[in-house]
C-alpha cells in the first residue's frame, strides 16, 4: 500500500489559504471579502489575545479602537505593537477595566482573550453592549455560564464566534470534505482524542507582594483570590481548576469539538470520566496530569485522555482525533492528517502555511504559525455571519456543547467516575442533584453569576 503525500506548503506558495480551500470545493467562506469597516475592542491582551487581534487585521478593515488589559506593563506594549500593525497606525485607547471600555466607545466587534473564567461575564456584557464577540475557548468555567451566553447572544441578535479553529483548518477542512464526507471512512463507531504534551505548570513560588502594575482583584474578578505568587497570566493560571478546567477543558475542548464537526454530533447521550494527580505531586497544581473521559452517543464512544508526563503512543500524534469506520481510520492534528483504508492507498496531507503571503508571520513574537492560516480563515467566517446575520461555523450554540460536554468530564471525575446525563433543555444532569448543584460556580463576593435571559 503506497502513500498519496501531497506537501502542502509547497502548494500554498504564491497562493492563499482562501485559494487553496476554494481549488478544494471549499465554503465559499473561504473567499469571502469584507466590505467595511470595524471598529473593534480587545480584552485582554495578552499572548492569544493579540494573536487572534492580528489576524483579524491581516483579513479584513479595522480600526483597533481600544484594548484593555489589567496589567499596565502587557496593555502598553500591546499598545504599541497594534499601532504598528493596524492601518491609522493610532494607539488605541488602553483601559484596565473592560467594563469603562463598553461603556466610553462604541464597537462592532469585540475579541475576548482572556482567561477562562473570565468569558461568560465578558461576552454577555459586551453583546448587551451592541457588539458581536470573538471569545476564546472554552467558552466557560460552568455550564450556567455557557448557557447564559448563547441566551444573551440569541436575546440581542449577535453573532459570536468561539475560537475552536479546528473547524477552518485548512488540511481538516480537506479532510472533512474528501475523507469523511465521501464516505471512505464507511461507518464510524469509535473515535479517540488525545493529548500528551508536558504542559502542565507544578511550581511551588513564594507567595509576594502584588507589584504596583498588576490588578489582581481585578485579575481574579469573580474567580477566587489565590495568595499572589507571581504573574499568573504567564500561563500559571491554567494549572489551576479555580480559573479554568484543567487540560481536557484546554486541549480535549479543541479535538472533541473537531470530532463532533466531522461527525455531525450534537449533545453526548452520557458522559463520565476518572483520573486525577497520579504522577506530578510535588508542586502546587490542583489540575489532573492523567486522565480519560467517555462522551457516549448511539454506537459510537469518543474517549479522550491525556497525560502531562511520560512519552506519547504516537510521536507523530501527540495531540490528536482518530476515528474508526468500517473502511478505514483517520487520523488528524494541527499538523496533519492520515487516512488508512483496509483497501487502497493511503492519504496524507499537511498543514497550510501562509508565510509568503504574510511575511509579517515569520517576525511576530510566539506566534503559533501552524494555527495562523486556520485563524484568519476562522475570522472570515465570523465576519460573513455578521454582514450575512447568520450563525458562524462555530457558533457559540456548539462552542457551549464542546465546552460543558469537558466541563461534565471534569465533574463526573470530582465524583468519582460515575456517568452524567445532561438535561440542556432543563439545564440539569437527570436523576443527579449533587452533579446539578456543579452546573454553577459560586461566584467570588462583589460579582454575580449571569442567569440566563429569556429569548
Amino acid at each position: 500500500m503506497k502513500t498519496i503525500h501531497m506537501n502542502r506548503r509547497t502548494f500554498i506558495k504564491g497562493t492563499t489559504a482562501a485559494f487553496a480551500l476554494a481549488s478544494l470545493g471549499a465554503s465559499a467562506t473561504t473567499v469571502f471579502n469584507p466590505q467595511k469597516t470595524y471598529r473593534v475592542g480587545l480584552i485582554g491582551a495578552g499572548w492569544y489575545g493579540k494573536s487572534d487581534l492580528f489576524r483579524l487585521i491581516q483579513v479584513a478593515d479595522v480600526d483597533v479602537v481600544a484594548l484593555c488589559d489589567v496589567d499596565k506593563k502587557m496593555l502598553e506594549a500591546a499598545g504599541n505593537l497594534v499601532s504598528q500593525r493596524q492601518k491609522s497606525k493610532a494607539v488605541p485607547k488602553l483601559y484596565g477595566d473592560y467594563r469603562k471600555m463598553l461603556a466610553e466607545n462604541k464597537f462592532d466587534i469585540i475579541l475576548i482573550g482572556s482567561p477562562d473564567h473570565w468569558h461568560a461575564l465578558q461576552a454577555i456584557d459586551s453583546v448587551k453592549a451592541g457588539a458581536h464577540v470573538y471569545v476564546q475557548k472554552p467558552i466557560s468555567v460552568d455550564v450556567i455560564e455557557g448557557e447564559a451566553m448563547i441566551a444573551a447572544a440569541r436575546k440581542y441578535n449577535k453573532v459570536v464566534q468561539v475560537g475552536t479553529q479546528r473547524k477552518s483548518t485548512p488540511h481538516l477542512i480537506d479532510a472533512k470534505k474528501n475523507i469523511v464526507d465521501a464516505g471512505l471512512l464507511g461507518k464510524v463507531h469509535h473515535a479517540e482524542m488525545c493529548c500528551y504534551f508536558h504542559m502542565r505548570n507544578n511550581g511551588n513560588p513564594p507567595v509576594e507582594a502584588v507589584p504596583d502594575f498588576f490588578d489582581y482583584d481585578m485579575w481574579s474578578g469573580p474567580a477566587p483570590l489565590r495568595p499572589y505568587d507571581g504573574l499568573p497570566h504567564t500561563r500559571w493560571w491554567r494549572t489551576f481548576m479555580e480559573y479554568g478546567n484543567g487540560i481536557t477543558g484546554d486541549m480535549c475542548v479543541h479535538m472533541f469539538d473537531t470530532v463532533r464537526w466531522m461527525l455531525q454530533l450534537g449533545w453526548p447521550k452520557r458522559i463520565s470520566s476518572t483520573g486525577g494527580i497520579y504522577v506530578q505531586k510535588e508542586g502546587k497544581s490542583n489540575i489532573s496530569d492523567t486522565q480519560t473521559a467517555v462522551f457516549e452517543y448511539e454506537n459510537l464512544n469518543c474517549v479522550w485522555q491525556h497525560r502531562t508526563w511520560g512519552t506519547p503512543p504516537n510521536p507523530d500524534y501527540p495531540w490528536a482525533f482518530t476515528l474508526y469506520g468500517d473502511k478505514g481510520t483517520l487520523i488528524g492534528s494541527t499538523m496533519r492528517y492520515d487516512f488508512i483504508p483496509l483497501k487502497g492507498d493511503k492519504i496524507q496531507k499537511d498543514v497550510v502555511y501562509e508565510k509568503e503571503k504574510y511575511p509579517e508571520d515569520l517576525t511576530e513574537d510566539r506566534i503559533e504559525l501552524n494555527a495562523a492560516p486556520a485563524t484568519r480563515l476562522h475570522m472570515l467566517d465570523f465576519l460573513k455571519a455578521i454582514e450575512n446575520n447568520s450563525r458562524p461555523i462555530a457558533d457559540i450554540e456548539e462552542g457551549h456543547i464542546s465546552s460543558a460536554s469537558c466541563i461534565l468530564a471534569n465533574m463526573s471525575m470530582k465524583l468519582g467516575g460515575r456517568p452524567l446525563v445532561y438535561d440542556p433543555i432543563k439545564r440539569k444532569v437527570v436523576g443527579d442533584k449533587e452533579a446539578t448543584a456543579l452546573l454553577r460556580r459560586p461566584y467570588r463576593k462583589g460579582w454575580v453569576h449571569p442567569e440566563v435571559e429569556k429569548v
